[in-house]
């Protein structure tokens, strides 16, 4: 079980309470204008604004905010030029991260990580330095209320590569260009779907099982996931399911 999908599991508990705030809400947007921008305003021949649409109507962003994310993205309407900037670094204890960054201003954007990886007893790395430990996938979430029989026949016929028990949820794991095709097969057998992205999942692990130190670790992701500029926090922590639940009530 990789630490990453922990962490996106983490996340999307997380996103419930940044929805609240609107704090989500900014991300989310901001990440379909760009997709709009890179490959055009139609969610059926771009398959990453079709990805960033349905994700933020998942976290129920109203459809005429992302209608208008999608017309600034493609220039109807006026926004805001954004750069994709990733950074790469070190959390304590050796657990690699990769900060995924949507940014209008990049010394800004750069100070800030840079700080709140100080902050946190973490550090910046040189680029390449951790990025080869990550492969881009699709990354589903379904909870694992439902039968596991009934997620294999869907998912595994429609392309996905692997089905994980992640306690709450099984990660359903897909190439990044078969996501929207897996999304489609469960949502046709009516399975529920909590999340569905393009994640980035870790080779191997850096297993943790104090308490404390995976607090701190949490604490320094969540802490770089709040940053405004931040859409995405990727590392390879692994920790059994009792530290983590410890830590995080802690």
């Amino acid at each position: 079980m990789s630490g990453h999908s922990k962490w996106a599991t983490i996340k999307h508990k997380k996103g419930a309470a940044d929805a609240k705030r609107g704090k989500l809400f900014a991300k989310l947007i901001k990440q379909v204008e760009v997709a709009a921008r890179t490959g055009g305003g139609d969610p059926d021949s771009n398959p990453t604004l079709r990805t960033m649409f349905q994700k933020a109507r998942d976290n129920s962003v109203p459809l005429d905010t992302i209608e208008r994310a999608v017309k600034r993205g493609t220039g109807e309407l006026e926004g805001v030029n954004y750069e994709t900037i990733t950074y790469e670094g070190y959390a304590p204890g050796g657990v690699a991260l990769l900060i995924e960054c949507l940014t209008d201003n990049r010394n800004r954007t750069s100070g800030d990580v840079r700080s709140t990886l100080s902050k946190n007893g973490g550090s910046l790395a040189e680029p390449g330095a951790v990025s080869w430990q990550f492969e881009r996938k699709g990354v589903i979430l379904v909870p694992t209320s439902v039968a596991e029989d009934d997620v294999m026949l869907a998912a595994l016929d429609a392309g996905a590569e692997d089905i994980v028990d992640e306690g709450e949820m099984w990660r359903v794991t897909t190439a990044p260009t078969d996501l929207n095709t897996v999304r489609d097969a469960l949502d046709g057998a009516e399975i529920v779907v909590e999340s569905a992205d393009i994640v980035m999942l870790p080779s191997s692990t850096v297993e943790m099982s104090n308490v404390g130190d995976v607090k701190k670790l949490l604490q320094l992701m969540e802490s770089l996931d709040d940053l405004d500029d931040v859409q995405d926090v990727h590392g390879n922590m692994d920790a059994p399911d009792e530290v983590l639940e410890a830590a995080q009530a802690g």
